[in-house]
């Protein structure tokens, strides 16, 4: 076979471009912590597996896991680790705050760091709206969350430190 028909450079050997990172301050829980490392050694043998593959014509998987390697070792490098605080008087980071809305139903969010919020797990980054709302208020006081379908109070109603 001619080399002329041999591809060993072009874009499928370039390495993906980095995911972007936050301008923000990168606190993480002690939980939060322990899943950055977690998925950093899973996503390395990840692409361990990869490169032992027999066939590895498509490189694409591996410049993946590459990328989300050069991604987690930099948010990993760029850690604040913040235990949460002993006898939280007031919402902070490391906290799980409950509040009522104006109908007395209540939700409990976790301040947590942006790698470790999940929505679905009523976990916030510190620089959400509800966050913002929440740091530093204290049981009783009424906080405004403002949200794109408008503004509504909140009672807090119970906060404690996250479990270690």
């Amino acid at each position: 076979m001619s080399r002329a028909f041999v591809k060993e450079d072009g874009p499928d050997t370039e390495p993906l471009p980095d995911l972007p990172l936050s301008p923000h301050p990168n606190y993480v829980t002690p939980r939060g912590l322990a899943a950055l490392h977690r998925r950093l050694a899973e996503t390395q043998a990840a692409l361990a597996a990869l490169k032992a593959r027999p066939d590895r014509l498509d490189r694409l998987p591996e410049r993946a896991a590459e990328r989300d390697i050069r991604y987690l070792t930099a948010r990993l490098a760029s850690a604040i680790p913040t235990p949460p605080p002993a006898a939280p008087g007031e919402a902070a980071f490391a906290t799980r705050v409950t509040v009522a809305d104006d109908e007395g139903r209540e939700s409990s969010y976790e301040i947590t760091g942006e790698d470790e919020a999940d929505a679905s797990l009523g976990r916030i980054a510190p620089q959400s709206p509800l966050a913002r709302a929440l740091i530093g208020a204290r049981v009783g006081e009424l906080v405004t969350w403002r949200r794109p379908a408008g503004a509504t109070q909140l009672e807090v109603v119970k906060i404690e430190p996250l479990p270690c």
